[in-house]
């Protein structure tokens, strides 16, 4: 990775991803100022990383060039950056505002028309690789909105990804994380289907993944879930809640748009019934648990 000047930069949102993600922006020597809804964690951010904390997303974001922020859902999205001492309120013209969060292509677009109305660039950034990636600093970014905002911030954004990729315009980057999601969900559903089978078939689960996984069935999810998945361990990971939030958000924008997805919305089901089981902060992994009480 090239070595680039250091920015002043703000991270609003320090969950499992946001933390590790803040972390590497300070690592490259930016100058990190962050804002958690918790005073206390953006505290122990700042004492472990030596950047400043502020008490608000304003704060925060005031003399920064750029903005990341990564938090819940829509909501969130709305309130951290545009609402009541949000960070558009403080940004200076030309700064750039990057939402990690996944969220609607919807509130992407607001976000982009209200941030364009006060001189300050929006893109549209989802990630996936998951805790892990945030923590190695290997996640993939797809990102929606404008080429020249996307040029000037993604030295940056590679601060913590092996991949950094502008697919259009406002919202392009979460329709693409959609579909990220909706591949995701069908692939987790096969792969509990096929280790049950495997084990119900009086067969070595695990030789049989490794077996496999040299072969036109490997994924990601065989490659670090599989093994998991046969020890029946899922207290780690992407939360089914947050799952289900994504594929809620895919779903209502395959409603709007035409497209089917008619596995999504089974795996959907599937998840709702893992949270009624108590499970909505195990891994997405854990769909097999309901095959496995089939009987």
């Amino acid at each position: 990775m090239a070595t680039i000047p250091p920015r002043d930069v703000a991270f609003l949102g320090l969950g499992v991803m946001g933390y590790p993600m803040a972390g590497h922006l300070a690592r490259a020597g930016h100058h990190v100022t962050v804002y958690n809804r918790s005073a206390a964690k953006a505290a122990r951010w700042a004492a472990a990383y030596g950047g400043r904390a502020a008490e608000t997303p304003a704060a925060a974001a005031r003399g920064a060039e750029l903005v990341m922020m990564c938090v819940g859902n829509d909501a969130d999205v709305r309130a951290v950056a545009a609402g009541a001492d949000g960070a558009l309120g403080a940004m200076a013209n030309g700064a750039t505002l990057v939402d990690h969060t996944t969220a609607s292509a919807d509130v992407a677009r607001e976000m982009h028309a209200a941030a364009a109305a006060r001189g300050v660039a929006f893109l549209d950034a989802p990630v996936s690789g998951g805790q892990a990636g945030a923590e190695n600093g290997k996640l993939t970014i797809m990102v929606g909105g404008d080429a020249q905002a996307f040029a000037a911030a993604e030295p940056v954004l590679a601060t913590y990804a092996r991949a950094v990729t502008l697919m259009g315009g406002p919202g392009a980057g979460q329709l693409t994380k959609m579909v990220n999601q909706v591949c995701i969900a069908g692939l987790v559903q096969a792969l509990a289907e096929g280790i049950n089978f495997a084990q119900r078939a009086g067969l070595d689960a695990e030789r049989v993944l490794d077996v496999i996984s040299k072969g036109a069935a490997q994924s990601w999810q065989m490659e670090n879930r599989g093994k998991t998945m046969v020890a029946d361990k899922f207290d780690f990971g992407f939360a089914v809640d947050w799952m289900r939030k994504d594929l809620g958000i895919a779903l209502d924008e395959g409603r709007r748009n035409g497209a089917a997805l008619p596995v999504a919305a089974l795996v959907d089901q599937l998840y709702n019934r893992v949270q009624a089981r108590g499970g909505g902060r195990w891994d997405t992994s854990s769909l097999i648990r309901l095959l496995r009480d089939a009987g």
